[in-house]
């Protein structure tokens, strides 16, 4: 685990080499989705539709590995399902609000805005998807 002011990242030595080779790669670098706000997440959870959103941060790695994956499945979802970044960085009180302990998390809430699920740490598009899905979205 490595500390960014008081949060800890979910990576020990050996992944934080592999995911530093791994943030070299073009994607990774140039993804960055739009972080959202207090009231953009207020919105999203009273919208009706199943909610995904990651806390991070722009620098940590597992956070950029996972940043473009998060913007192919907020084109994939319009519509159906809100898929939203929070930086912890801008918006710390936000994140608090939400339970942030570590970074990456993902909150997965129902269309009611229901927490259902969280995961801490890097997560693949695989286990987002199913996790998107387990809320009741094609």
């Amino acid at each position: 685990m490595a500390r960014i002011g008081r949060l800890w990242v979910a990576a020990g030595p050996a992944a934080a080499l592999f995911l530093g080779l791994l943030a070299g790669h073009a994607a990774c670098v140039q993804a960055e989705p739009p972080g959202a706000n207090a009231a953009q997440v207020r919105d999203a959870l009273a919208s009706g539709r199943p909610t995904l959103i990651d806390l991070g941060a722009r620098h940590c790695v597992p956070c950029k590995r996972m940043a473009p994956i998060l913007e192919s499945l907020a084109g994939t979802y319009q519509g159906k399902a809100n898929v939203i970044f929070v930086d912890v960085e801008t918006d710390l009180d936000t994140a608090r609000s939400l339970g942030l302990q570590l970074i990456p998390t993902q909150v997965f809430f129902d269309a009611q805005g229901k927490e259902v699920k969280r995961h801490i740490g890097f997560m693949d598009e695989t286990a987002l998807v199913e996790g998107i899905e387990a809320l009741g979205v094609d």
